[in-house]
């Protein structure tokens, strides 16, 4: 009984999203290593594992207000949700929630001493945002900006905030590594919402993906995907020519997202699609991390 639980917590914290958490880090530290600044793994440790704690606690937070207000129902055609499912009542995976967002404060304590008030107020709105992504009075996931969130919290403020740890400063190279890493980041989410469109219109949730429309949200993921090609000639006009060229070895995966998704109509079929969006994401910051170390 206690495997067959530990398995179903397994599943809720929805593993194959945290390369959300990941992809930031690794472009983080290529930008890093570009810039001859020596990396303080100790940094890139507690960073790693509190995003890791505050991306399991906002989709336990997820898995139980979906249920609540009926967006998780027997027409569900995602994974399993396990207050969907009744194997955890929504109290207990909502307590679940809370202890992670715990283990990321108490985490980012060391990062807090480090670099002073900005990462306190990075710190409390990350967690703040996990609650309010499908809770509160304004859910963000009910208002279509989910995937704002995601852009600013997986991008801009996990590249930005991870970037000014390591070097005591925040520059525009920062800026659109944030944004590119966000981009990527959103794939995800928006393949999600896609897939699930029909069902998120019937309980009335406003994803980006219902405000758009079936071919709009396919037009976003192929922007999503695209977007950080296209912001990468920056690198070339920085003359970081590297920074530019690796990362583009992971375009072909990227097309061939984009093919499968226009090919196919939103279904549990999308759900094959959500790997190779989280490898795509991966390969294009490895790329970049091994550019900054030619």
């Amino acid at each position: 009984m206690a495997q067959s639980n530990l398995k179903a917590w397994i599943l809720a914290a929805r593993p194959k999203t945290l390369s959300a958490a990941v992809v930031p880090v690794i472009a983080t530290i290529g930008l890093v290593q570009s810039l001859h600044v020596p990396i303080q793994w100790w940094i890139i440790a507690c960073a790693l594992l509190s995003s890791f704690c505050i991306q399991i606690g906002t989709n336990f937070v997820n898995d139980a207000m979906d249920f609540k207000k009926g967006a998780d129902n027997e027409k569900r055609v995602g994974p399993m949700r396990v207050t969907q499912q009744k194997i955890f009542t929504f109290k207990q995976v909502m307590w679940m929630a809370t202890g992670f967002f715990a283990l990321a404060m108490i985490l980012g304590i060391p990062l807090v001493i480090h670099g002073g008030m900005p990462i306190v107020i990075i710190g409390v709105l990350s967690v703040l945002m996990g609650y309010a992504y499908t809770s509160g009075p304004m859910p963000l996931a009910y208002y279509g900006l989910g995937d704002l969130f995601v852009i600013i919290f997986f991008g801009l403020v996990a590249v930005g905030g991870l970037f000014y740890l390591l070097t005591g400063t925040y520059t525009l190279d920062a800026v659109v590594l944030g944004l590119q890493v966000g981009f990527l980041s959103t794939i995800l989410i928006a393949i999600n919402n896609l897939r699930d469109i029909h069902t998120d219109k019937e309980v009335n949730k406003k994803t980006l993906a219902v405000r758009l429309g079936v071919t709009g949200a396919k037009v976003w993921i192929i922007f999503l995907i695209v977007a950080p090609f296209l912001m990468g000639y920056y690198w070339l006009n920085q003359q970081k020519y590297w920074l530019y060229i690796l990362p583009t070895l992971s375009l072909p995966l990227g097309l061939s997202v984009i093919k499968k998704i226009m090919n196919t109509e939103p279904s549990a079929e999308y759900n094959k699609f959500l790997a190779k969006s989280a490898g795509y994401g991966m390969i294009f910051s490895i790329g970049f991390l091994i550019g900054s170390l030619i």
